[in-house]
């Protein structure tokens, strides 16, 4: 079938929003018409060459949408099931997954290559192959994917919220829940107020922290920060010490998350700054590829026994995850309506990514008719 989709074709070029052709799915695959995609600054990091996937490249790894066929082994969706993609498979047989590390599925290895699980591709233009973010594509109106990708989700949940789930809430949210380790009482930073960092925040607040300090350059990020549960505000992480450390009685931040668009390791030294004896500093931001550094204090690191661990999709498991925090967001307890500053459809890619990078956006989100 002929379907749209924005394909990267080389490395700092704009989206390029073509007819595709999109052939039907096959071994433990299903084809999805999707509703949404939301717009994460992951895939910017394609276009920058941060993520040096191969291209031509399908962008999105957020999405959600309506089963429209299925191929052959699937058992468990059918045609008119709703779906949330999980950016990372989870085949559920893998250590990591029998472990309760889905997030960790052995099958995310492919995810680079950015084809089916058998290794070719669904997606063709002009006699070309193209490649998948995250083996999904969802910056298209239709794509095909491996059963292992999909969540089912009740259908009443609207699927321009349900896509959100598919990487920035749950990234966000379990960096603060599970990778973090926030408890009742703690202080809390969060070093960047995009769609992970705001929910982050959501994530830390309902985890019962008293203090959360959102850190973030753009003033009207901070003060959105506040609607999602912040209680104090900085631009910069220099701005952020001396306050928190008297509002604290000079503990600091038990966990310090940092979720800015483009990770540097020139910045850890604060973020470590920041957290008190035996806090933990969350890297949860993607950092260039080839980025080998990161300036630190060993010293303080080993002295006052800190802690710095990376997440993935928020060291969680999504096939859990997700209907649980779709659950919080039925009950009025998670914002996802507040997340989403501006909808664009596919042919707007570029103006979305334009106002991410002016930062104008909580999240953006490409709804599709």
């Amino acid at each position: 079938m002929q379907t749209k989709a924005a394909i990267l074709w080389e490395v700092n070029a704009p989206w390029s929003v073509e007819d595709i052709e999109l052939d039907d799915p096959k071994e433990g695959e299903v084809m999805v018409k999707l509703a949404a995609s939301g717009l994460c600054h992951s895939d910017e990091h394609l276009v920058t060459g941060d993520l040096p996937f191969e291209l031509p490249i399908i962008g999105g790894h957020e999405g959600a949408g309506v089963v429209t066929k299925v191929g052959p082994g699937v058992s468990w969706l059918e045609v008119g099931d709703h779906v949330v993609f999980g950016f990372i498979p989870s085949c559920g047989r893998c250590p990591s997954c029998s472990t309760g590390h889905q997030n960790l599925c052995d099958l995310g290895a492919l995810m680079a290559l950015g084809k089916q699980i058998d290794g070719t591709s669904r997606h063709h233009v002009q006699d070309k192959d193209l490649g998948l973010m995250c083996m999904l594509g969802t910056f298209a109106h239709d794509t095909v994917v491996n059963e292992a990708s999909c969540i089912k989700i009740e259908k009443d949940v609207p699927l321009d919220r349900a896509c959100l789930l598919g990487c920035g809430v749950v990234t966000g949210w379990g960096s603060a829940v599970y990778a973090g380790q926030v408890s009742a009482g703690d202080v809390v930073a969060v070093v960047g107020v995009g769609g992970i960092g705001a929910n982050a925040i959501q994530g830390a607040k309902l985890a019962g922290a008293k203090q959360i300090w959102a850190i973030d350059p753009v003033e009207s990020k901070r003060e959105k920060a506040m609607e999602f549960g912040a209680t104090h505000t900085a631009a910069s992480m220099e701005e952020a010490m001396e306050p928190m450390a008297a509002a604290s009685w000079g503990t600091m931040a038990n966990a310090v998350i940092m979720t800015m668009g483009v990770g540097s390791g020139e910045l850890l030294a604060g973020g470590l700054a920041l957290a008190a004896k035996r806090g933990r500093v969350v890297v949860t931001n993607i950092h260039p590829a080839m980025e080998m550094t990161a300036n630190i204090s060993l010293l303080d690191l080993t002295l006052m026994e800190k802690q710095v661990v990376g997440s993935l999709f928020g060291s969680g498991n999504p096939r859990a995850d997700i209907p649980k925090l779709l659950g919080l967001y039925r009950e009025g307890q998670l914002d996802l309506d507040g997340l989403v500053t501006k909808e664009y459809d596919l042919d707007g890619v570029n103006d979305g990514y334009d106002d991410m990078r002016a930062g104008k956006n909580i999240r953006g989100v490409m709804v599709y008719s």
